[in-house]
């Protein structure tokens, strides 16, 4: 099910419901849309109307329509229109894990300048690419993930031999994070669970997953901030029931991976804030 903003809001997203590790999203802003944000997936979109222009690696890109974006994991970025019209634009949201399954272990495409023309990954983004409202079933979903993963590798010239590193062990460790989310973790739990040395294991992480171990911990309890925000839950519940210290510590962590505090991100999905 789609949730929209009020029309009284000039700005708004709308979001499909997540599938298997995608999330998509159409939106609208005017002027400033994010402040410097990073989070632990692929940022992958299109503009749609008017200039998207964003802060990306030291340099200021602007997006025009038709252009592809792509935004590596853990690379801090903002977002506001180049123009005063504002812009539209579709975004997906992938995570790491998700590419490897296809690339099986060589290392993450990485595209320099995080927006790009190249006709393959144009084709490559159509299917996920579509308007909210499409629903699209998992095989559908999976089939366009192997394409796009393929096409980003080809564009970016990522070598087809495996990177060098423990990916098992990487991929034990996002497991036993997954299964661990809402407790502090150490780094002696990790070393016992994947059988490798943390600074190996920290490595190897970012090598296949494109984020620290505890970035990912991080991302994963905003993952449940997220979904609880939209169940109506006060956000001091939900601080507490996502493994936060508290609701302050909850609402930096967010701002810095979303851009949006969580009453803005409610506001421009539609949400209800509830103190």
């Amino acid at each position: 099910m789609n949730r929209q903003t009020p029309r009284s809001c000039s700005d708004w997203v709308r979001r499909a419901e997540p599938i298997e590790g995608v999330e998509r999203i159409e939106a609208w802003f005017h002027g400033k849309a994010y402040a410097m944000h990073r989070h632990d997936t692929y940022a992958i979109g299109r503009t749609l109307a008017g200039v998207q222009s964003f802060s990306y690696r030291h340099s200021q890109r602007h997006s025009l329509p038709g252009n592809t974006i792509v935004l590596h994991p853990d690379e801090a970025h903002d977002g506001q229109a180049g123009t005063d019209e504002g812009f539209k634009y579709r975004m997906i949201y992938v995570e790491p894990a998700l590419f490897q399954d296809v690339l099986g272990g060589r290392a993450l495409p990485f595209l320099e300048g995080g927006v790009t023309t190249d006709p393959r990954l144009a084709a490559a983004t159509t299917t996920l690419l579509q308007h909210v409202g499409y629903t699209l079933d998992s095989l559908e979903q999976s089939d366009a993930l192997i394409e796009l993963a393929h096409a980003l590798a080809a564009v970016a010239g990522t070598p087809a031999r495996r990177s060098k590193g423990n990916f098992f062990a990487a991929r034990r460790a996002r497991d036993y994070l997954h299964a661990n989310f809402a407790r502090i973790v150490t780094l002696d739990e990790l070393e016992a669970a994947t059988g490798r040395d943390r600074w190996s294991l920290s490595h190897d992480f970012r090598t296949f997953y494109g984020t620290s171990p505890y970035r990912y911990l991080t991302m994963r309890r905003l993952d449940a901030v997220r979904r609880m925000l939209l169940g109506d839950a006060s956000l001091a519940h939900v601080a507490a029931t996502a493994g936060f210290a508290d609701q302050s510590h909850m609402t930096r962590h967010f701002l810095k991976t979303f851009g949006l505090t969580p009453g803005r991100w409610l506001q421009v999905t539609g949400g209800v804030q509830r103190g």
